[in-house]
């Protein structure tokens, strides 16, 4: 998008196109607003969920995983979580972006690309080539995001079942010999 272009949308959006930006990993006085960026996101507040992602996440110092944020004047105005996985289905070791969230307040802002693009910086760095993720079919704002990133689909399928559903599952609940 061109700056005057990204400045106009920032403008109409209530976001200074001054406003300072800093990627960090997350600290744990964050974590009441990322749960609120969520909740206003998704429309389900998951506090216990976050409680928990941070406890796994939240130590910059843990191998393998990262949790950052993006402060904008003195804020959390969006996180992304990542991990580097081993040959999970034979691929060599990859990044896995597994969760990013922006305020809508500032979506137009380039905060969800200044943080996957520190996330690929941090996963370059674990010695990793390829960044993967993976996203609910009908989610067409966060398709249309990480294609405008360069993303294309990777060469796995993922598949599912209801477990819950009688008599598709060919195993019985309980009869696994």
């Amino acid at each position: 998008m061109p700056a005057a272009r990204r400045q106009a949308a920032a403008a109409a959006t209530g976001v200074a196109a001054a406003t300072v930006v800093s990627i960090r990993p997350v600290r744990p006085a964050d974590l009441a607003q990322v749960i609120a960026i969520d909740s206003i996101v998704t429309g389900i507040e998951k506090a216990e969920y976050w409680r928990t992602i941070h406890r796994r996440y939240g130590d910059a110092e843990r191998a393998g995983r990262r949790f950052l944020v993006a402060e904008a004047n003195g804020s959390v105005a969006g996180f992304v979580i990542g991990e580097v996985r081993d040959w999970e289905f034979g691929s060599p070791p990859c990044g896995w972006v597994f969760a990013i969230d922006v305020h809508p307040q500032f979506r137009l802002a380039r905060l969800g690309t200044q943080l996957v693009s520190a996330m690929a910086d941090w996963f370059r760095s674990e010695g990793v080539s390829t960044m993967r993720t993976i996203l609910a079919r009908e989610n067409t704002l966060i398709l249309s995001f990480f294609r405008s990133l360069g993303m294309t689909t990777g060469p796995f399928i993922p598949l599912e079942i209801d477990l819950h559903h009688p008599g598709f599952f060919p195993i019985p609940p309980g009869r696994a010999a």
